[in-house]
């Protein structure tokens, strides 16, 4: 089992910023990022802003699909030269690249099956079933006469204005909801808050889960994938069943025929 690293940074590269948190600190630290950031300038900027903070490891949240801890795509977002860039060496430590939905997923887990929707400069989409990780390129998925993210993306609700970017919220919401049938599904990332009323059955992500899903993410696989979820789903399996023994219980009780009155 490797070992987990003593203080790790995270980074959560978005389409407007770059934020930092190192273990041990509660204030994260940022630094604009935007439409020219190459990831060179991005490992210059973290280096720099984390001057003063001791770290062993680097988890980096990335605006695209990660396949083994390396970008496969070039973020539609920001600048040129993430795929097949050297983070490890950049940085000079271990790095770990995931997703910055799935991150932020990671973060906001509670066990069973979670659907994630992150609304900011785009949509960032994640799956977290019973621990497993699954991020998912829905955003750009056909929409309507465009896509997921052409409704509900930052660019949508500066278009179209807050009461119509609210109902293509509320609608792409139901879809993906009756799509993959998720126990809890939680809406993140910087436009969320915008909302207001929430679709049914949502609950209102955190921007600091994304650090918390930047430490989990050096967390032993097994233990984060296997115990406390598989502890939280048997103990909702426990519930269904002892709920349904009092049904069946109740329904034999109804169904049993009354004792006859004795003779007087």
């Amino acid at each position: 089992m490797t070992e987990v690293p003593v203080n790790i940074l995270v980074v959560d590269v978005g389409g407007t910023n770059v934020k930092i948190l190192v273990t041990g600190q509660s204030e994260p630290r940022k630094f604009p990022s935007g439409r020219a950031l190459t990831a060179a300038m991005m490992v210059a900027g973290v280096r720099k802003l984390a001057n003063g903070w001791n770290y062993d490891a680097v988890s980096i949240g990335f605006p695209g699909p990660v396949v083994r801890h390396r970008p496969m795509a070039e973020p539609r977002n920001l600048g040129r030269g993430w795929v097949g860039f050297d983070f490890a060496k950049a940085f000079e430590r271990e790095v770990k690249i995931i997703n910055d939905a799935a991150m932020q997923a990671l973060g906001s887990y509670n066990g069973g099956k979670l659907l994630f929707l992150g609304l900011g400069t785009g949509l960032g989409t994640t799956l977290v079933s019973d621990g497993a990780i699954e991020p998912m390129e829905l955003a750009h998925l056909p929409y309507r006469k465009g896509t997921y993210e052409d409704y509900v993306g930052l660019r949508a609700l500066e278009k179209v204005g807050k009461k119509k970017w609210r109902k293509h919220v509320h609608d792409v919401v139901e879809r993906l909801t009756a799509a993959f049938e998720p126990d809890d599904v939680v809406l993140g990332g910087g436009n969320a808050r915008k909302l207001g009323e929430l679709p049914p059955r949502c609950r209102l992500g955190e921007n600091a889960n994304a650090f918390v899903g930047g430490f989990r993410l050096w967390e032993d696989s097994g233990s984060r994938g296997a115990a406390a979820p598989a502890a939280a789903v048997a103990k909702r399996k426990k519930a269904k069943r002892q709920k349904a023994r009092r049904r069946k219980a109740a329904g034999k009780a109804r169904a049993r025929p009354a004792s006859p009155a004795p003779e007087g």
